[in-house]
C-alpha cells in the first residue's frame, strides 16, 4: 500500500510540473489603435509583464489581470480615449468575474483586448481664476486631444500658480468634467480657489544634535516676514544639504493659517557622520604616480564648521623632475554675514622638484564664498604667498599679497561625467610684491561645453577652452606660481607634464612659464554598453611670454584614445595619448584616473 501511495504522490507531481512547464498562451490585441498608443497600452499592462517571466506563476498572472483594468483605462484616458473597451479573459473566463477565492491555480491562456474607441477633444477647456503670467499647458485647450493628464497637469499649473504669488493654500475649488460620447468632445471647466495671501511666519526645528540649535536657524536662513514663495522653501533646504552635515532634511508647511495670514514650517533634520576620510590615485606613464588623501570634519565646532585637511605627493617612479609634496589645510564657517555666503581660512605649505628649478613655496588666505543661485557661484579673498626658487639663476625669493576674485557658472547635468550643459569660471587675482617681487594681475579662464545626442545621449561632444595672463611685472619679477605651462593630463595628454614653457632667461638657456597660455581640448565620448565607453581626443596648448627681443611663444599637440568604465562614484579613465604637433615629448604616455578628464 505504502509503495501505491508513493507512485501515486509521485504521478500527482509529475502532471503538476508537466502542466507548469506547459507554455502561456497570450496574446494582446489593440483593433483600431495607433502604433504609438499599443505602445502605451502595452507598456501599462502589467498582466503583459507577468507573462514574460521564464515560469509564469498564476497567481501572479491573475492579480496581473484584475488590477489591468484600471491601469489601461487610466492609459486609455490619458490619451484623450473616453470609450474604450477591456477584455482580459483567463482561460474563457473574464478575470473581473472570477472571484478573488476562486483563482485558479493553474492558468493556460490569457487573452487582453482593447478596443480604444475614438479619440476626444476638448469643447471646453477653462479653468479660473488665474494667477498674474500663469502659463497653462498649451494643449489644454478648445480643439486640442482631450487627454486627461493635460486636465491634471493644468489644475496643478493654475494651483502653483496662485502660490508663487503668496497664496501658499491654494487648491483646486471645482471640478466639472462632462463627455459627449457622440460628439467626442469633452467639456472641462476647473475653479481654483486662491485663499489669502500669506507671509512666512516661524519655523520650529526638531532632530539636531551636534549642531548648536542657533546656528541651524543661521543656516538655513528661513525668511520669517517675508512673502510666501516656494521657491524661498527650496532654498532653505538647499542651504541645510549642501553643509553636507545631515543625512535628511524635511522642512513642511503647516496645515493651518497663523495669526496675521502667516504660515509657519517645521525642520526635521538628522545628523550624519561628522567625519570622512579620502583617497585617490592617478597614474600616468612619464609623470609617474600621484597620491592623495584628505580628513573631512563637517561639524567641527558645532556651528557647521567644514575643516578639511589634505596631503598630495606626486612624481612617484616619474621619468620627469622629482617628488612633489603639497600639505594644505581649509576651515570654512557657512552662514557667515548671510545665509548664502560662506567665510573661510585656508592655508598650504609645498615643495616642487621640476626640472628646471625647485620651489619650496607657503601661502595662507582667508576670504568669503558666496551663492548667488545654484548655477553661479563667486569668491573673494586676501592672500599671502612665499616661495623660495632654485634654478639656475640661483636664490630668488618671492613675496606677494594677492586679492583672488573668481566666479563660476555650472548647469552640467553631471559633474563628473557631464552629457550636457556648460561650465565656466574665471578669476582675477591682482597681487602687489613685496621685497622685489614684481606688481601686477594674473587672469585666468576655464570654460567647458558638453553637447549629448543619440539615444539615451549615447554620444557626447565635449570641449573646453583654458585661458591665461599676466600683466604688470617682468617676467623674472613674476612669481612662479603665476606664470603657465602646458603638458599633462590637465592640459596636453600625450605630452610630458609641464613640457612646453619659455626659454628666454639668462640668455635663453633658463626655461620658464610664459606669461600667456591657450588650451584647447575636444573629446567624443561614445557608449559601447551602460558601463563601457570609448572616447577620443584631440588636445593643444599654446605658451609665450615677452623676452628682450620681442615675443616668445610655442605650441604642442597630443591625441589617443580612451576606455570608460562607469561607477557609481564617477567613470574610471584610462588614456592612451601620443604627441601630434610640437618638439616637447616623444611616445606614447598613459593615464589612469577616476572622473573624465574634463
Amino acid at each position: 500500500m505504502r509503495v501505491i501511495g508513493t507512485i501515486c504522490g509521485g504521478l500527482v507531481m509529475a502532471v503538476a510540473m508537466a502542466q507548469s512547464l506547459v507554455a502561456l498562451d497570450f496574446s494582446f490585441e489593440t483593433p483600431g489603435a495607433s502604433e504609438d498608443l499599443r505602445a502605451i497600452l502595452r507598456g501599462a499592462s502589467l498582466t503583459r509583464e507577468a507573462s514574460q517571466a521564464k515560469t509564469p506563476d498564476a497567481q501572479d498572472l491573475f492579480a496581473s489581470a484584475r488590477a489591468d483594468y484600471a491601469r489601461l483605462l487610466g492609459a486609455l484616458y490619458d490619451q484623450g480615449y473616453y470609450s474604450g473597451r477591456i477584455s482580459i479573459r483567463v482561460d474563457g473566463r473574464e478575470a473581473a468575474a472570477i472571484a478573488p477565492m476562486d483563482a485558479p491555480d493553474t492558468i493556460n491562456a490569457i487573452r487582453v483586448t482593447i478596443e480604444p474607441g475614438p479619440q476626444f477633444h476638448f469643447g471646453v477647456a477653462e479653468i479660473a481664476p488665474l494667477a498674474r503670467d500663469t502659463e497653462l499647458p498649451q494643449g489644454f485647450a478648445t480643439g486640442a486631444s482631450a487627454r486627461s493628464g493635460l486636465i491634471v497637469e493644468a489644475a496643478t499649473t493654475g494651483v502653483e500658480g496662485w502660490r508663487n504669488q503668496g497664496h501658499a493654500k491654494a487648491k483646486v475649488s471645482s471640478q466639472s468634467l462632462t463627455a459627449d460620447h457622440r460628439t467626442q468632445i469633452l467639456d472641462a471647466h476647473i475653479g481654483l480657489a486662491p485663499g489669502p495671501q500669506l507671509s512666512f511666519g516661524k519655523m520650529s526645528i526638531d532632530g539636531y544634535e551636534r549642531l548648536r540649535p542657533k546656528r541651524l536657524v543661521e543656516i538655513a536662513g528661513f525668511p520669517t516676514g517675508e512673502r510666501f514663495d516656494p521657491a524661498k522653501l527650496e532654498e532653505v533646504r538647499a542651504r541645510l544639504r549642501r553643509t553636507g552635515i545631515f543625512s535628511s532634511v524635511t522642512l513642511t508647511e503647516d496645515e493651518a493659517i497663523g495669526p496675521g495670514n502667516t504660515l509657519d514650517a517645521s525642520l526635521s533634520v538628522v545628523e550624519d557622520k561628522t567625519r570622512r576620510i579620502g583617497f585617490g590615485a592617478e597614474l600616468a606613464s612619464l609623470d609617474g604616480l600621484t597620491l592623495n588623501g584628505y580628513w573631512l570634519h563637517r561639524n567641527l565646532f558645532h556651528g557647521g564648521e567644514r575643516f578639511r585637511a589634505e596631503a598630495d605627493v606626486s612624481g612617484i617612479g616619474g621619468s620627469t623632475g622629482g617628488l612633489d609634496y603639497t600639505l594644505g589645510a581649509r576651515l570654512d564657517r557657512p552662514a557667515t554675514l548671510s545665509p548664502d555666503t560662506s567665510a573661510y581660512l585656508e592655508t598650504e605649505m609645498s615643495r616642487l622638484n621640476q626640472d628646471d628649478y625647485t620651489e619650496d613655496a607657503f601661502s595662507f588666505g582667508l576670504g568669503f564664498d558666496h551663492i548667488f543661485n545654484p548655477r553661479l557661484t563667486g569668491s573673494a579673498g586676501v592672500e599671502y604667498g612665499w616661495s623660495r626658487v632654485e634654478d639656475s639663476l640661483g636664490t630668488t625669493i618671492f613675496r606677494q599679497i594677492a586679492v583672488p576674485l573668481a566666479l563660476t557658472w555650472d548647469n552640467r547635468d553631471n559633474v563628473t561625467d557631464a552629457t550636457r550643459g556648460y561650465y565656466g569660471k574665471a578669476t582675477l587675482t591682482p597681487f602687489v610684491g613685496l621685497s622685489g617681487t614684481g606688481s601686477g594681475a594674473q587672469m585666468t579662464g576655464d570654460f567647458r561645453a558638453y553637447r549629448g545626442f543619440g539615444a539615451e545621449d549615447r554620444f557626447v561632444l565635449a570641449g573646453r577652452l583654458q585661458l591665461g595672463a599676466v600683466f604688470g611685472p617682468s617676467l623674472e619679477d613674476t612669481p612662479r606660481d603665476y606664470l603657465f605651462y602646458s603638458g599633462g593630463g590637465g592640459t596636453v595628454r600625450g605630452q610630458p607634464y609641464q613640457s612646453l614653457g619659455v626659454s628666454i632667461l639668462n640668455g635663453g638657456t633658463q626655461r620658464t612659464g610664459g606669461t600667456q597660455f591657450l588650451g584647447l581640448s575636444g573629446e567624443l565620448r561614445g557608449g559601447v554598453t551602460d558601463t563601457i565607453g570609448l572616447v577620443g581626443f584631440y588636445d593643444a596648448g599654446f605658451i609665450s611670454a615677452d623676452g628682450p627681443s620681442g615675443t616668445v611663444d610655442d605650441w604642442h599637440a597630443g591625441a589617443g584614445i580612451g576606455l570608460r568604465y562607469k561607477t557609481g562614484i564617477g567613470p574610471i579613465r584610462l588614456d592612451v595619448a601620443a604627441p601630434v604637433g610640437g618638439d616637447t615629448g616623444e611616445g606614447a604616455q598613459l593615464y589612469l584616473g577616476i572622473g573624465q578628464a574634463f
